[in-house]
């Protein structure tokens, strides 16, 4: 089997429409832990042609709860070991990964090629930063954060507030001396790789 036809299969569930357009998108992971690690498989798997991967941390221990990373990754930058676990599901993604730890002065350069950003930050100031630096370097592009992940249950109050180019996923809440348990995090994990799916698509259908 080709490359091209392996692709194909690997994608055939997709809907239409969808391969396409995601094989062509860049989108930028600020934050490579229990967020960004589950946002970046679901838009690997979704078929996201390219990926750009920011996180300072090695994979530790406590992480292995609700993080995708396994005992093998243990003392590896995130950004190596969820580099190898997503070229695992979609071999001809296109990786740029950096182990740093991210400022404000270099959101723009970092990011300058992505569509579109997901913050995966756990710190509340550093989302705000972030969110800051991106919305002056790139006013036009979206980005797709969270707000309240701690705990466990309450399914129903988890949702995404709009404002403007701004997608907040999560309570708006919770925090997270309630504890990190994987199941509520993945959810919120999946809803902003679900966000930032849609608004990619959104900009197939109308490019302007």
């Amino acid at each position: 089997m080709d490359d091209r036809s392996h692709a194909l299969q690997r994608f055939a569930r997709n809907v239409p429409g969808m391969t396409a357009r995601l094989s062509a998108a860049t989108i930028g992971i600020a934050g490579c832990g229990g967020l960004g690690s589950n946002i970046a498989v679901a838009l690997a798997r979704a078929g996201v042609g390219q990926l750009i991967l920011v996180d300072r941390d090695r994979v530790s221990l406590s992480d292995l709860n609700r993080q995708h990373y396994f005992e093998s990754d243990l003392g590896r930058p995130k950004v190596a070991a969820l580099g190898d676990h997503l070229r695992g599901i979609h071999p001809a993604i296109r990786l740029t990964a950096a182990q740093e730890e991210l400022q404000p002065a270099d959101v723009a350069q970092r990011f300058a090629d992505a569509e579109l950003l997901v913050e995966a930050f756990d710190d509340a100031a550093a989302k705000a930063w972030l969110i800051e630096a991106w919305s002056a370097a790139f006013p036009e592009r979206p980005i797709v954060a969270a707000s309240g992940i701690g705990g466990y249950g309450r399914t129903a109050d988890l949702r995404v507030r709009r404002a403007g180019r701004i997608h907040v996923c999560g309570d708006e809440a919770s925090d997270q001396s309630l504890g990190l348990c994987a199941a509520r995090v993945a959810i919120v994990a999946n809803m902003q790789a679900n966000v930032a799916i849609e608004l990619l698509m959104d900009t197939a259908a109308d490019p302007d």
